[in-house]
């Protein structure tokens, strides 16, 4: 199972990679939108803003989130850290449930560029 901190890098590595990417995925990364991502089995979840081509303003608080951001994601640990790894495809794992997203259509079809 992946500890908080394996989660916190797989989501700076995942903002690192958002400013490296090429300019096809850095215009869909130029949203500005809140983000929440819950862990699900160790029940945390990652507050930020996805902004400027990068995650920003990551803060780890327990249970799940106070306030609804406008991209919501749930999964657990390890599927986080397998989706920044490239070892889990995003829309085989959001098809099949292990990662649940909340958020508008056309977010979402962006997401699937990012992860």
């Amino acid at each position: 199972m992946a500890t908080i901190e394996e989660c916190r890098s797989a989501l700076e590595t995942l903002s690192a990679n958002l400013a490296q990417a090429d300019d096809a995925v850095r215009d869909v990364s130029g949203l500005d939108r809140s983000v929440s991502c819950r862990i699900t089995d160790l029940d945390v979840t990652f507050v930020g803003r996805l902004a400027n081509g990068s995650i920003q303003d990551v803060v780890a608080r327990p249970g799940p989130p106070e306030g609804k951001a406008q991209i919501r994601l749930a999964m657990t640990g390890d599927d986080l850290v397998r989706l920044v790894d490239g070892e889990l495809n995003f829309a085989k794992a959001w098809g099949s449930g292990r990662v649940r997203v909340q958020a508008s259509l056309r977010d979402v079809l962006r997401l699937r560029s990012l992860l």
